[in-house]
């Protein structure tokens, strides 16, 4: 009886360990070295999975700074998608700016693999856009997984 209870509690814990080492490894795979349009439809599918509607990736040219349109609870997005090294500048935010105006949308946004210059902050919330940073964009990827 005693036996049976350590060796049933040995592997309840290493069935713990193994979700515990499966769910990091899931949540570590950033997409640092994807593609500019890869990472486009990888947040299309993340959006997706964290209950947006109607998502659709714009062509790849042409676009008007918007890679991304998509709905939520009634409200209309458009969604700048960059794959950085480095902080992201302004220039997206005028772009996420410009994309939400052209396509008729309630939000603009930046979503973003890396984090935002100061710059570009301000801008943010002059022009009211959104940034989604590399902290959101992981916070997505684990709800997503847990749907």
């Amino acid at each position: 009886m005693k036996t049976g209870i350590i060796l049933f509690c040995i592997l309840l814990a290493a069935a713990v360990f193994l979700l515990w080492l499966l769910r990091r490894k899931r949540r570590g795979i950033l997409p640092d070295e994807m593609e500019g349009h890869e990472f486009e439809h990888y947040c299309a599918g993340l959006l997706e999975d964290n209950g947006f509607l109607d998502v659709e990736v714009t062509r790849g040219s042409g676009d008007y700074g918007v890679d991304i349109l998509a709905e939520k609870d009634g409200v209309t997005y458009a969604i700048q998608c960059k794959r950085y090294t480095g902080p992201v500048g302004v220039a997206a935010v005028q772009q996420a700016y410009a994309g939400r105006d052209y396509y008729d949308r309630m939000v603009g946004a930046v979503l973003t693999n890396q984090y935002f210059t100061a710059p570009a902050v301000d801008a943010a919330r002059k022009l009211k856009i959104l940034l989604w940073d590399r902290g959101y964009l992981e916070g997505m990827m684990e709800h997503g997984q847990e749907l």
